[in-house]
């Protein structure tokens, strides 16, 4: 494909870093560099003359730097298409140079934001020429190119030096589709900040970071992820994170921040948790989680919210698992841990951040707002002549925090420091506690005394009914059921409690 040589460069940059060697290459081809305020000073230290965009335009910079590149001779040398007579016309005839080459770092307003800043610091970092630039120069692939980012200074290096200072067509239209990417990007996220306070209807994502997984929820789905991972987790050990991996782990950060100031741990399969405890230590907690289900654990996602000591690692590493996340491993840990060569450890740098979940529907997205409701006893209001003892109300607190995170329709039967067993993603409750019921015994836990935790209401009752021949003294539901006495009375008829919560908590 034919190269076109570049002999023209406009550059206006915030970032300069690793801007040097393509300075250095345009001063060896000499080109002729147009450019501003400190990009200018910055690429005259390097030793190559450049012409100030002021000096072209007949303008000083003005309104503080807000227009600088706003004129005819800076935006036609740029857009005027050097196959057209017209075009090269009117050019000769108002003195426009054409510029081959555009190089724009836009102004950090991301990070801007991010950082806390003013109101009036964030709206001085909305850049309008570096935008324009951009769009013009993507706009005319055919005969310029364009750098958008800082994060492109080395691919355009090396095209150059592959091309002898020159771009082919390809490699225009490239770098203007990576062009169009960081302008739709920059321009969301401004709008998504005007939007907090408005609330315009409209669901605009953007995400730059692209990490291709090795399939998606099968082999034969491809998959990416989109998104900073590095931010939240420091991967200590392990294969690379596949697409149900990532789905496992978002699931168990959701459930174990629940459990913030306790010792707590959690297994994980499918996103369901088959054992949640707290404990005295990870190992304890651990252990209690282990043994509501050691079938299911077999390849699940471990967490904790506390630190991995060598105690809690011995414990836990005769155990096939997939996934182990904490916020820190004790140096001994973490070498017995790294034993299994395939095994991820994930260290967890922050919490999850976000009030918004997205899905694709259909022909279309559904959104809405993160469930992040959790009760407390406060919450509780009791319907039953019996009320629950504050011991069976630690453990229908406990009960409730795990029922949320897990499919519906759900039953959580636990006391107040371990799961005993769940009934998850049934079609009916009842299918769902008759579940729990038989994992709780084939695991030898006595259910007598034992609460139950429901994500939605009872609409018959049924489910007490079958709860109250376990043993199962105190239940937490939502209640809303028109047939909410019936379940009441039935409670009363048995001795056990029940308190509603007012908050339906369905996963799907």
């Amino acid at each position: 494909m034919a190269v076109k040589k570049i002999q023209s460069a406009l550059i206006s940059v915030f970032y300069k870093d690793n801007l040097e060697p393509i300075v250095a290459l345009l001063k060896e081809q000499g080109v002729k560099i147009y450019s501003t305020g400190g990009t200018q000073k910055f690429i005259e230290e390097q030793g190559a003359q450049v012409t100030a965009v002021e000096d072209l335009t007949g303008y000083p910079s003005i309104f503080g730097g807000r227009v600088k590149t706003l004129h005819p001779m800076v935006f036609g040398g740029i857009l005027h298409r050097r196959n057209n007579d017209g075009d090269k016309d009117q050019a000769a005839e108002y003195g426009i140079p054409p510029i081959d080459l555009v190089i724009v770092d836009l102004y950090p307003f991301e990070e801007t934001v991010a950082s806390g800043a003013s109101d009036a610091d964030i709206i001085e970092k909305i850049d309008i020429g570096g935008i324009s630039l951009i769009r013009a120069a993507a706009k005319n692939f055919q005969d310029v190119t364009i750098i958008a980012s800082k994060d492109q200074y080395g691919e355009l290096e090396e095209r150059l030096k592959a091309n002898g200072g020159g771009t082919t067509l390809e490699d225009r239209k490239y770098f203007a589709a990576q062009a169009f990417k960081v302008s739709s990007h920059y321009d969301t996220h401004i709008f998504n900040y005007f939007n907090q306070s408005e609330e315009i209807p409209a669901l605009k994502v953007s995400e730059s970071n692209a990490k291709a997984l090795r399939y998606g929820e099968n082999p034969h789905q491809k998959a990416h992820f989109y998104g900073k991972l590095e931010d939240l987790f420091e991967q200590l050990n392990g294969k690379e994170l596949s697409y149900n991996n990532l789905v496992d782990v978002d699931a168990a950060v959701n459930l174990i921040a629940e459990f913030e100031g306790e010792t707590a741990f959690a297994i994980l399969k499918h996103t369901n948790a088959c054992g949640v405890a707290t404990g005295s230590s990870v190992q304890d907690a651990y252990k209690k989680a282990f043994a509501a289900d050691t079938l299911s654990a077999f390849g699940g996602v471990l967490i904790t919210n506390q630190k991995v000591d060598l105690v809690a690692a011995q414990e836990m590493n005769s155990l096939f698992f997939e996934v182990l996340i904490a916020p820190s491993f004790d140096q001994d840990a973490l070498d017995l841990l790294k034993g299994k060569k395939n095994r991820i450890l994930l260290e967890q740098k922050a919490k999850l951040e976000g009030t918004k979940q997205i899905k694709t529907l259909l022909n279309g997205i559904i959104e809405q707002d993160k469930d992040l409701q959790t009760e407390t006893k406060a919450d509780f209001k009791v319907v039953t002549k019996k009320a629950p003892t504050e011991e069976e109300k630690d453990a229908l607190v406990f009960a409730a925090k795990v029922c949320k995170h897990t499919k519906s329709n759900t039953i959580i039967l636990s006391n107040s420091n371990q799961m005993f067993s769940s009934g998850v993603g049934q079609t009916s409750r009842v299918d769902a506690l008759k579940q729990a019921i038989e994992k709780a015994k084939h695991f030898g836990f006595d259910l007598n005394g034992a609460v139950m935790a429901s994500d939605a209401f009872f609409p018959f009752p049924d489910c007490v009914e079958i709860a109250s021949k376990e043993g199962i003294s105190a239940v937490v539901q939502p209640g809303g059921s028109i047939k909410d006495q019936d379940s009441i009375d039935f409670c009363d008829g048995a001795g056990m409690s029940m308190v509603l919560t007012g908050v339906r908590h369905f996963k799907h």
